[in-house]
């Protein structure tokens, strides 16, 4: 999905060979090609595949699941998985106007992903259970008290996700997002703060809320009617994430040892 999605890396891709390659051309014609080959590593004897070719009338019908490495947030109404890449080289801010529980699963599934998680709250009793299925101190989760988030830092593999659950007023934050260190902050509703947070962040998610509330939220992002308007009305694990440039509904699915820990998805607290 576009606006959850970071570009897919090109890993392991062939590389040219070294100087000391014997071309193919040399091989063939040389008393001792076969031995060069093999010393050099280039050209080496393997079975003979015919190419994979495809008609070009048929590449409508290809189809690759492939998306990037990161968060699955949910899937969308066509069924796919939604994907938030929250390990990025660049400082990356996300909204979230919902519900605990969707920002305790995102949480937990980052973690799973490798990265640090450090939750910034005035309401530590309701993260104590998370952090101690996540497990505490530096390789895990922790959960530090509103403005005392200590630095953190980040790096390319060390990444850190800072939750920040502060309430409808948050404060100015200590800890920003930073290369590889992203900053998702939760706001059970919309405050006299959520216009500066929605045109800060890069991505805002929506979940339920009052038809006035819809009604400023498509005004600050841009929403026409026809994404807006369907806002009162959606069900819990269901959030609008939108970017500049696209939105999309996204179904939040629990799994079985999330719905242990947390409960089955809920708007309210």
């Amino acid at each position: 999905m576009a606006p959850l999605t970071t570009p897919i890396s090109s890993a392991n891709y062939p590389t040219a060979p070294g100087p000391d390659a014997v071309p193919p051309s040399r091989t063939r014609s040389d008393g001792g090609g076969l031995a060069v080959r093999l010393r050099t590593g280039f050209g080496l004897l393997g079975p003979r595949h015919p190419r994979h070719t495809l008609p070009v009338d048929q590449l409508d019908a290809l189809s690759l699941p492939i998306g990037d490495d990161g968060v699955v947030v949910g899937v969308t109404p066509q069924g796919q998985p939604a994907v938030l890449g929250v390990n990025r080289p660049t400082p990356y801010d996300v909204l979230l106007i919902g519900g605990l529980w969707t920002a305790q699963v995102l949480a937990l599934r980052a973690a799973a992903t490798g990265a640090r998680v450090a939750v910034e709250t005035g309401r530590a009793q309701h993260w104590s259970q998370i952090v101690q299925a996540v497990g505490g101190g530096q390789s895990g989760m922790t959960v530090h008290d509103v403005g005392r988030v200590p630095p953190l830092g980040a790096s390319a593999g060390n990444p850190v996700l800072v939750v920040r659950d502060c309430g409808m007023r948050p404060p100015r934050g200590r800890v920003v997002s930073a290369p590889w260190q992203s900053v998702l902050t939760l706001l059970p509703y919309l405050s006299p703060v959520a216009p500066r947070l929605m045109r800060q962040a890069r991505l805002t998610g929506v979940q339920r809320v009052s038809p006035d509330e819809a009604a400023e939220v498509g005004r600050v992002i841009g929403l026409p009617r026809t994404e807006y308007e369907p806002l009162p009305t959606l069900a819990d694990g269901m959030t609008l994430w939108c970017t500049d440039g696209d939105r999309q509904y996204v179904m939040t699915q629990p799994t079985d040892a999330e719905i242990g820990l947390l409960g089955m998805a809920r708007r309210m607290d």
